[in-house]
């Protein structure tokens, strides 16, 4: 199963590659040469193939936990100043995706979107300390009943041109369903209240809509 977002690119990939295949057989007669040009589209291919997937992951919601927005590894854990929306300290879980990890983005949490904001930026590696701040990115905060108010903020990384957001400001939304997608990106943010219980380490493997980021 393929995300939506990746429709456009997946067809445009596709005539390529067959395009590329069959002029390469055509007209290229050096048969390492042809080999080489074709193994060269496939592996593109399967790459944005790979980009693109979209795994069923259908969960129960539960108000008491918070579960990864994306697949990834977790890269940061840390007490950090939250300026744009909480103006506070906040205990923030980067999870890094590299371009083999599943792009989509999940509700960490089920609640009642308060705020959604897209910002234009720069496109520093995902892990510059500064990508938070001043890369392209989107902040969402959505009111959960356990946890309060989190937030979690997408962030474009050296190759992302494009961030997807669903989340509307006022509307509910449901822990697990699709939040949107970062096309060609590389981090999620999330911001959690200082004391919440973090269930996840340094370096360890996160996987949208299993791995339980905290407890409440």
């Amino acid at each position: 199963m393929f995300h939506k977002e990746g429709s456009k690119i997946i067809l445009v990939a596709t005539v390529i590659f067959i395009f590329s295949i069959l002029l390469a057989g055509e007209f290229i007669d050096i048969s390492w040469l042809r080999m080489s040009i074709q193994i060269i589209a496939l592996f593109f291919y399967i790459m944005i193939l790979q980009f693109f997937r979209n795994p069923n992951r259908n969960i129960s919601p539960l108000d008491n936990q918070i579960v990864a927005p994306v697949d990834g590894k977790v890269v940061v854990i840390e007490e950090v100043y939250e300026e744009e929306y909480f103006k506070d300290k906040r205990l923030m879980v980067s999870i890094f995706m590299s371009p083999i990890n599943v792009h989509v983005t999940r509700y960490a949490v089920s609640g009642l979107v308060k705020y959604s904001k897209y910002h234009p930026g720069k496109y520093l590696v995902a892990w510059h300390p500064k990508a938070s701040t001043e890369n392209e990115r989107t902040s969402v905060v959505i009111e959960n009943k356990v946890f309060g108010e989190i937030m979690y903020r997408q962030i474009a990384g050296a190759l992302a041109k494009r961030i997807v957001n669903y989340a509307e400001e006022g509307t509910q939304v449901v822990q697990g369903t699709d939040a949107g997608f970062i096309k060609f990106g590389s981090r999620v943010d999330l911001y959690l209240p200082l004391g919440t219980k973090v269930n996840v380490k340094l370096n360890e493997k996160a996987t949208g809509n299993k791995t339980v980021i905290a407890i409440g």
